[in-house]
C-alpha cells in the first residue's frame, strides 16, 4: 500500500479547492406579457444578459413571461416578497388602496409622453416616497410605460359626448375614475384579458399603450386608436422591477454590486426607452393594417383636462383622509415630471 505524504495531499486538496468554480446563481424573473412585447424585448432580456456577461456566467437570469411560475398579475408582488419567485414586473395599481402614494403617478395628464422622460421621474418620486411602501422587496427599477390612448372596436373619439355609454377597460383606479368622469363604464382587468374581453363583447374598447397593441391583436380586434392632443399622456401606469428581498441581500458582495450596477435611475430610464420604442412599433402596427389614428382637437382635450382635474382634486381629499399630504404628493409628482422633461434628449446628445 502507498501513502501519500501530508504536504502532498494538503496541497492536492488546495488545488482542487481553487478548481471549484465560484458561487453560481439562477434567479427566476417573472412578468405577465408576452416575451416579444417592448418591455421584454428592449429591458428585461438585454437587463438579464446584461447580468449574466459582467457576473461572467455567475448568475443566470431567467425570464418567465405569461405568469408562468403561477399567480395571476395582481399577486406579482407578494409572489416576490414571499419568495414564490425571485424577481418580476409588478404594478402595484393592480392592488388598489394598497399603495396609495404611488398613485400621484398615474393621475390624469401627470406624465410627459416620453416613457423615458417619465421613467426618470418616477425613480425620483420613488426614492422620496415609495421606498418604505416596498421595504418588503428590493426595487431594481421604478418606471412608467409610454402614453395611455384609447382604443376602439368602433370608431375614433372625437368630443367628450362619444365616452357616453362606452365599456372600457381600465388599468387602474385613477384610470377608471378618469374613465367615469368621461362617461364612460370602466372594467377594471389586468392585460393578458383584455384582448378576450374585446372579442367576446364584454367591452367597447379600452385604454392602453401604443406599444402592447400588436401582442394583444388590436389590428385585428380594434377599428380605431385615439390620443389626446399636447406633450402629457391621458393617464399612465407605473410599474416597479424588483426582486426578492432576501435572495438580494444573500449575494455574494460581488455578484450584488452587479445588480446596483444596472438598478437606479440607469435601469429605470432603460427600461422606459423600451416603452418609447415599442409604442413606434405599435403605432406603425396599426397604421399598417388601416386602422383609423386619430388625435382629439385642443379643445376636447382641455375639457378632458378638466375632468382630470377633477379627479386629482377628488384623489387629493382621499389621500388626505388616509393621514397623507395629497396636495404636496401631487406636487412632488409634477416636480418630479418638470425636472426630467428633455433629459431624454439631453441622454442622446451626449
Amino acid at each position: 500500500m502507498r501513502f501519500v505524504k501530508p504536504l502532498t495531499l494538503a496541497a492536492t486538496i488546495l488545488a482542487a479547492a481553487s478548481a471549484l468554480p465560484a458561487q453560481e446563481v439562477t434567479l427566476r424573473f417573472q412578468h405577465f406579457v408576452s416575451p416579444l412585447s417592448a418591455n421584454p424585448v428592449g429591458f428585461m432580456q438585454p437587463w438579464a444578459e446584461t447580468i449574466e456577461a459582467q457576473s461572467e456566467g455567475r448568475i443566470r437570469v431567467e425570464l418567465y413571461p405569461f405568469m408562468q411560475l403561477g399567480g395571476a398579475p395582481q399577486s406579482q408582488y407578494d409572489l416576490i416578497r414571499d419568495g414564490a419567485i425571485d424577481g418580476g414586473w409588478v404594478i402595484p395599481g393592480y392592488q388598489p388602496g394598497r399603495f396609495p402614494e404611488a398613485e400621484a403617478l398615474e393621475l390624469p395628464f401627470m406624465t410627459p409622453k416620453s416613457a423615458e422622460e417619465a421613467s426618470r421621474a418616477a425613480w425620483v418620486f420613488t426614492q422620496e416616497h415609495l421606498m418604505d411602501d416596498f421595504a418588503d422587496v428590493h426595487v431594481i427599477a421604478a418606471h412608467m410605460h409610454g402614453p395611455g390612448l384609447v382604443h376602439l372596436r368602433g370608431p375614433a373619439i372625437e368630443t367628450v359626448a362619444d365616452f357616453d355609454g362606452l365599456s372600457l377597460r381600465g388599468p387602474s383606479r385613477a384610470a377608471t375614475l378618469l374613465l367615469e368622469e368621461l362617461g364612460a363604464t370602466p372594467v377594471g382587468m389586468p392585460v393578458p384579458a383584455f384582448p378576450e374581453a374585446l372579442a367576446r363583447g364584454v367591452v367597447d374598447g379600452g385604454v392602453i399603450t401604443w406599444e402592447m397593441a400588436p401582442s394583444l391583436r388590436l389590428d385585428e380586434l380594434t377599428e380605431s386608436h385615439t390620443d389626446v392632443a399636447g406633450d402629457h399622456s391621458l393617464y399612465n401606469l407605473y410599474f416597479i422591477w424588483a426582486m426578492n428581498r432576501q435572495v438580494y441581500e444573500d449575494l455574494p458582495d460581488d455578484l450584488r454590486a452587479i445588480i446596483d450596477a444596472n438598478s437606479g435611475m440607469m435601469a429605470s430610464a432603460w427600461a422606459g426607452r423600451a416603452h418609447d420604442e415599442g409604442d413606434i412599433h405599435g403605432r406603425t402596427a396599426m397604421a399598417d393594417a388601416g386602422n383609423e389614428i386619430a388625435e382629439m382637437s385642443e379643445e376636447v382635450t382641455a375639457e378632458i383636462r378638466a375632468l382630470g382635474d377633477t379627479v386629482i382634486a377628488n384623489w387629493i381629499v382621499e389621500a388626505d383622509d388616509k393621514g397623507l399630504d395629497g396636495a404636496a404628493l401631487v406636487q412632488s409628482a409634477r416636480d418630479a415630471m418638470a425636472a426630467q422633461i428633455g433629459s431624454a434628449n439631453q441622454s442622446a446628445n451626449r
